[in-house]
C-alpha cells in the first residue's frame, strides 16, 4: 500500500473514531476561555477590604456554615480554599458547587454564587465521566488528534511535493535530451 493511500485512510478512520471526544474537549475549551468573562460560569472575584488576613479558620467556617446554600456543616463539605491577601478575599469552595467569598478583614459575605466553571473543566479533562474515560477514551482521542495534525500537514502538502518531484524530473529530461555544445 502506498504512502500517501495509507495516510488519507489513516486520517479518515482517525478523524472518526475521535470525532465525539475532540468535539467534547473543543466545545468544553470554548467555555472555559470565557470563564473570566461571563459570571454564569464562574463568579466574578470580588475585593475585600484590607491585604492582610486578619480572621481565622474558625471564623472563615463559621461564615460559611451560615449560607444556605452552601450546605456546609464541617470542613468536610468543603472542597478547596482559595486566598487572595491582594484582594483582601478567600473563596470558600463548597464540594456542591456553591462558592462563598469572603472578605478577610471583617468576616463579611462579598458574593455566593454556582460555579459551573469546575464542572465544566471535568468534562473538559474527561473525570466527569470516570477516569478510566480519561484515560481509555480523551487520552486516545489526544493521541488521534496529533496523528490528525501530522497526516493532515502531509495530505496539505502532497500537491506541492508533487509539483516540485515533476518539475525537477522535467528540468532533468529537458537537460539529458539536449545536445552537448562543441568548442
Amino acid at each position: 500500500m502506498k504512502l500517501s493511500k495509507l495516510n488519507r485512510l489513516t486520517h479518515r478512520w482517525g478523524s472518526i473514531i475521535a470525532l465525539l471526544p475532540i468535539t467534547i474537549i473543543i466545545a468544553s475549551g470554548i467555555i472555559l476561555q470565557l470563564k473570566k468573562a461571563s459570571p454564569y460560569i464562574q463568579p466574578p472575584t470580588q475585593r475585600g477590604g484590607g491585604t492582610e488576613p486578619a480572621i481565622g479558620f474558625d471564623r472563615i467556617l463559621e461564615v460559611t456554615r451560615s449560607v444556605p446554600e452552601a450546605e456546609v456543616k464541617s470542613w468536610e463539605d468543603i472542597d478547596r480554599l482559595d486566598v487572595r491577601p491582594g484582594k483582601g478575599m478567600v473563596k470558600v469552595r463548597c464540594k456542591n458547587r456553591y462558592e462563598v467569598q469572603i472578605d478577610t478583614t471583617t468576616g463579611e459575605i462579598l458574593q455566593v454564587a454556582f460555579r459551573r466553571s469546575d464542572l465544566i473543566e471535568s468534562i473538559h479533562d474527561g473525570t466527569y465521566f470516570n477516569d478510566h474515560f480519561k484515560l481509555w477514551v480523551f487520552l486516545p482521542a489526544g493521541i488521534v488528534l496529533a496523528m490528525l495534525v501530522i497526516t493532515g500537514l502531509y495530505l496539505f502538502l502532497l500537491p506541492s511535493i508533487a509539483r516540485r518531484k515533476r518539475a525537477r524530473k522535467q528540468r532533468s529530461d529537458t537537460t539529458m535530451h539536449q545536445p552537448i555544445p562543441r568548442k
